[in-house]
């Protein structure tokens, strides 16, 4: 066989085994498998928790055979109906106690292999048969060397690696090939400096993938394992940093601060005075924009801590000095209600050509996909010839047809509900980069935010401006203490007798196209999520009977979310019973209660979100969780973590526990999966750290890796295009 490298197709190692990888795992050359890893490692005498096992998976079991029966039955269907048959049922175990059926029809000569003390692995879907879990026909491979079994020699030693497999290529089957590729494999090339190995502390590349499939210990797994993780933290990093310096050398038009326009009269009109972290953040931000260089800036702060004043002063910065801004907003409703906040915050300042308005001032536009064709016609006469200096839209900004006379600073407001692809039509409609500003309410564990954002600066807002008030939480175990249910309604009644306002939150709309709404799944199978369109009348028809109740949701007409919103807003509605449609940007500040009714079908992060709305005034929020989660449930543990502190960045490092983390890289906007197969962003914090040290220093003298060839063809392999570009986009 010629020398073979990663690169080497696999049909030239393993022969015709390779067609099943390629179109079972999609594993196509020596490299595809080398870097497919176990996801997890077995030991003999080690329980896999037979108990934690779930109906319709797909599992690769670890256990001991304990019990072995047969019999015979009249087979009643098909061509061999009337004939006796034969079922072969074999029972394994684990230490846990935990035990699994195992049945195989017509396989009496099985019972031979199968005999109880052997271990194997058991791979199959789990079914449930009389009250016992099962695995049908499944396939396996005894651990002992069982006769007529194929060579188990991967599994000789005392750690036994289970990979990511399918139904048709079960976990020995990869470990198998393998071995065979790595049996043949020479050393692989080290692309990272022998400096930083020495520095950090790190096996050599050709060892650490050796060891990763084939560990003689726990320890050499261990250094496998840290060795991979950093190839893959040191490409993230070294890919956003070197677009961190390529932006800086990026030309922009410089937009410094004036002392007599449009934002000095906003400051001296304010009727409160900014935080201290407002003045902190508006000071970076002004710095940024009045360099020749683009800016790109995340701003994070807790909902309600100021961050639209934040980007408003830096659209009028960018106004003062002959430019426009645009302001991108997820919904119409947000839209609507910011393009609102901007002109009553600004006065006659937001009406140039009017009667009442101010010397310098400008126009605000709000272009939405329901506007009226005159209406839009006039909106974007006004973009284009610059009479707009700040304009607020939905993804209606990005549509062909939209042309900005000189499009100076882009605010992204919830930067993670927009496409890459989304966020950079509108950056290509300005002759030069634009700055960009792009904010979220979500705040963001530092780990993330390293990894994720770490080609731009970050400033946060932790600091809530004066007159808010706190916002107590509580949960409410609707099936345990209903009660307590009971209770909420009358609370409810008594906020609004005190003439205030309350939010119902629903997760799902309730017709028939919103049954597929992607939803968090729950501890166990229940019932449908409760939808606003059924909850509505029973509330109004019950408990809530003789308040004034509206009702919000996406899929109303945007004229009528409109006029909802302003109903709520103007006080003219006692209870709002919506979707997560008011999780962003609404601001009633009357509006002092929120009950989420299936609590445990929401995110942490947007639980935290959604009672952000509450609280807005002077007077106290509460928020009621209200779940039919048992105690001890994990979906009651996080309800409960979430009543227990209102600090989003302690939420955030919970929420990046449970949810999967290729979410959190943006894998879903990026519509492929997460190319971090080890790298934890939660457990790896420090390694992450040290990551982006060497990056920058390394890049300090050799910007594009010119004198390290090998590390930029890895980084493109672990980063490559269209994850780059991701990155750089986002």
């Amino acid at each position: 066989m010629t020398e073979i490298d990663l690169t080497t197709p696999l049909q030239k190692v393993i022969g015709n085994g390779a067609k099943l990888l390629a179109d079972s795992l999609n594993l196509h050359t020596v490299g595809d498998l080398v870097y497919h890893f176990p996801r997890r490692y077995e030991e003999r005498g080690e329980h896999t928790d037979i108990r934690s096992l779930e109906m319709d998976t797909e599992v690769t079991v670890f256990g001991q055979v304990k019990r072995v029966s047969s019999r015979t039955f009249m087979q009643q269907r098909g061509k061999t109906a009337g004939k006796r048959g034969s079922l072969l049922e074999v029972v394994v175990g684990d230490d846990s106690g935990g035990e699994l059926s195992v049945t195989f029809f017509n396989q009496a000569w099985r019972e031979s292999q199968l005999r109880p003390g052997r271990w194997g692995l058991f791979s199959g879907k789990v079914g449930r048969f009389q009250s016992k879990l099962q695995l049908n026909q499944p396939d396996y491979v005894l651990l002992d060397g069982a006769e007529g079994e194929e060579s188990v020699e991967e599994f000789a030693g005392a750690i036994i690696p289970v990979y990511p497999a399918t139904a048709k290529v079960p976990t020995w089957r990869i470990a198998a090939a393998v071995r065979t590729v790595l049996d043949v494999l020479p050393p692989t090339p080290d692309p990272v400096p022998a400096s930083v190995r020495a520095k950090q502390k790190l096996s050599a590349l050709d060892k650490a993938l050796r060891e990763i499939h084939r560990p003689e210990s726990r320890e050499s797994l261990f250094f496998a394992k840290r060795r991979l993780k950093w190839d893959e933290a040191f490409a993230l990093q070294l890919t956003l940093v070197q677009r961190k310096h390529r932006a800086a050398d990026w030309p922009a038009r410089a937009r410094p601060l004036r002392d007599d326009g449009l934002l000095a009269s906003f400051d001296a009109g304010l009727p409160y005075e900014l935080t201290r972290g407002q003045r902190d953040v508006g000071d970076e931000i002004a710095a940024d924009l009045a360099r020749p260089h683009p800016m790109h800036r995340l701003l994070q702060g807790e909902v309600g801590s100021g961050k639209t004043v934040c980007a408003l002063r830096a659209m009028l910065q960018v106004v003062d000095a002959g430019g426009q801004a645009a302001m991108l907003a997820p919904t119409e409703v947000l839209a609507a209600q910011h393009h609102r906040n901007v002109i009553d915050l600004l006065g006659g300042m937001a009406r140039a050509g009017e009667l009442d308005g101010a010397p310098d001032a400008t126009r605000v536009a709000l272009l939405t996909g329901s506007l009226g064709a005159a209406a839009k016609r006039k909106v974007l006469e006004e973009i284009g010839s610059g009479a707009a200096g700040i304009i607020v839209g939905t993804h209606a900004l990005l549509y062909e047809g939209v042309a900005f006379k000189d499009l100076g600073l882009i605010v992204v407001d919830e930067q993670h509900r927009f496409g890459v692809e989304q966020r950079d039509a509108l950056r290509a409609k300005a002759d030069q980069p634009p700055h960009v500003l792009v904010m979220t309410a979500t705040p963001i564990p530092r780990t993330v935010a390293m990894t994720v954002f770490g080609d731009l600066e970050t400033s946060v807002l932790s600091q809530l401006p004066n007159g808010r008030s706190p916002i107590a939480s509580h949960v409410v175990p609707a099936t345990d203490k209903p009660a307590f249910l009971d209770r909420a309604w009358r609370r409810i009644r008594e906020e609004v007798a005190a003439g205030h306002q309350v939010y119902i939150v629903c997760p799902r709309i309730g017709d028939a196209k919103s049954d597929g709404e992607d939803l968090p799944a729950g501890d166990d199978e229940r019932r449908a999520p409760l939808a606003v369109l059924d909850v509505a009348p029973q509330l109004e028809e019950g408990p809530l009977h003789g308040l004034r109740i509206g009702i919000l949701h996406g899929r109303l007409p945007a004229d009528e979310k409109d006029a909802v919103m302003r109903t709520f807003s103007a006080g003219n509605l006692d209870v709002l019973i919506a979707t997560t449609v008011i999780e962003v940007g609404v601001d009633v500040p009357n509006s002092t209660m929120m009950v989420i009714l299936d609590a445990d079908r929401f995110g942490v992060s947007q639980l935290h979100q959604l009672r952000g709305r509450v609280g807005r005034g002077s007077a106290p929020g509460l928020c009621l969780l209200v779940t039919e989660s048992g105690e001890g449930t994990a979906a009651r543990t996080r309800l409960d973590a979430v009543a227990s502190t209102t600090d989003g960045f302690k939420l955030a490092e919970l929420d990046l526990e449970q949810r999967r983390e290729g979410d959190v890289l943006g894998a879903t906007q990026s519509g492929r999966r997460s190319h971090l197969k080890l790298l934890s962003l939660l457990r790896d914090a420090d390694l992450i750290g040290d990551a982006r040290a060497e990056a920058i220093e390394l890049l300090e003298d050799d910007r594009e890796l010119t004198r390290h060839p090998g590390l930029a063809a890895t980084v493109s392999q672990l980063v490559d295009e269209e994850r780059a570009e991701y990155l750089e986009k986002g």
